[in-house]
């Protein structure tokens, strides 16, 4: 699909979303009795899990998460693993050692779709910060560390899931939940294990909260990767013998000036050097030199045009004597919108205006980046990301919350989609 024809369909989206109420189909009743009878156990569940400090580098916090969030869905009558992912991991920079296991819990049907919901248990914070901001209620608003990103969509997945089973309801063909413990630091280990599983779903329900401000799902979200420049020179007395020897700053700063045009915006691709460093003392020519740069793109092919671009003009020095060793390393991929991940969004919407709210939909990136991504790297199929709570203040240290009153919309939303997808209703084209 060209930009220009999905923009024309993102327009659609949007025009669907502000139609009037006039054909309306009225709501499951069923469906809306058991959102409101799930939504005080799903408040009860987001204590049981803010209580727990789950850090990306916290590892007992990790398990004793992954122990509650596995013991929850097993309870259901899933097949439940944990699976350990920090052998054969994406190493990055600070990618640490031991990595927090991922729940994969697996629910067979008797149907033939295949419907994959994911969310991630880990946070941003380091151990002891929960005390300053413990969970509490107030008004419409539930508090917490790490509530709105992400252990409110790990509790939307398991309540929505206890609406299905309440139901009785069965005809899906696998419905697979993935839970990951460390997405906040790009994914290094889960991230193998969701492109596989991506490749083998036919739909991808992510469940990153939706902003209080606009309520809405996402189709696309930015790439992101990073550059690192390290130079290394020689050492010597900047006073008496400078030409002996080889000054990493100047090649440092050779390198960054040239590196500075790199971005591209007709499509979207940035790069902009943020960090830099160099030497040890102001009478000694610097021996190394280093910078980093953030990199982000929309497509995945950019990362290969970009990492090249990079490569190439890193072999034009400044001072032939400096070693440049260019670290190219991709964080996440971009999520990037398809006609399949378009028709879920749209049938998602349908179902929000019978509920008589709006749901917006586009493929406007905005924010950083998701597992949905690593989902979608492989497969045509829909893969459609922000099925949680509407919520605020994600990474923030005293303001994090999700809006009460989006659990039932969400809950319904979430069960009615599945049960759609399970019986046919929803196209999916190019898959």
């Amino acid at each position: 699909m060209t930009a220009v024809a999905f923009a024309r369909k993102a327009f659609l989206l949007t025009a669907l979303s502000a139609a009037c109420a006039c054909a309306l189909a009225a709501p499951d009743e069923r469906l809306t009795a058991l959102a409101a009878k799930e939504k005080p156990a799903l408040l009860e569940t987001l204590k049981e899990f803010v209580s727990i400090e789950s850090g990306s580098r916290d590892l007992e916090g990790l398990d004793k998460m992954a122990n509650l969030v596995a013991s929850k869905f097993k309870a259901l009558g899933g097949q439940v693993e944990l699976i350990d992912v920090s052998e054969g991991a994406y190493r990055m920079e600070d990618t640490p050692e031991k990595i927090g296991k991922v729940v994969r819990a697996t629910f067979k049907g008797t149907g033939t779709k295949k419907i994959m919901l994911i969310a991630h248990m880990d946070t941003v914070y380091q151990i002891g910060m929960a005390r300053q901001q413990p969970f509490r209620i107030d008004g419409d608003k539930a508090y917490g560390l790490g509530i709105a990103d992400d252990k409110q969509g790990v509790a939307v997945i398991a309540h929505t899931v206890a609406m299905l089973k309440a139901m009785n309801f069965k005809d899906y063909g696998t419905l697979t939940v993935l839970i990951n413990g460390d997405e906040e630091i790009s994914s290094p280990g889960a991230r193998s294990l969701i492109t596989q599983l991506g490749g083998e779903h036919d739909v991808v329900m992510s469940f990153e909260g939706s902003s209080v401000r606009d309520d809405k799902l996402s189709l696309a979200t930015a790439g992101i990767a990073s550059v690192t420049l390290n130079v290394t020179g020689k050492a010597s007395h900047a006073g008496s013998a400078p030409e002996a020897g080889v000054n990493a700053l100047y090649e440092l700063s050779h390198q960054i000036l040239q590196m500075r045009d790199l971005s591209d915006p007709a499509t979207g691709l940035k790069l902009n050097w943020t960090i830099s460093r160099a030497g040890s003392n102001r009478n000694v020519i610097p021996a190394t030199a280093t910078a980093g740069a953030d990199v982000r793109v929309l497509k995945v092919s950019d990362y290969d045009r970009i990492e090249h671009q990079v490569r190439e003009r890193a072999k034009n020095q400044l001072v032939p004597q400096a070693k440049v060793e260019v670290k190219f390393e991709r964080r996440r991929p971009p999520l990037e919108a398809n006609d399949a991940s378009l028709a879920l969004a749209t049938h998602a919407q349908q179902i929000y205006k019978d509920l008589g709210k709006t749901l917006g939909a586009d493929d406007k990136v905005a924010g950083g980046g998701t597992d949905a991504a690593f989902a979608a790297l492989k497969t045509k199929a829909a893969v459609v990301e922000r099925f949680g709570l509407q919520g605020f203040g994600a990474h923030s240290m005293d303001a994090e919350y999700v809006l009460i009153d989006s659990i039932e919309p969400r809950l319904y939303l979430a069960t009615q989609l599945i049960m759609d997808v399970s019986r046919g209703k929803v196209s999916q084209p190019g898959h």
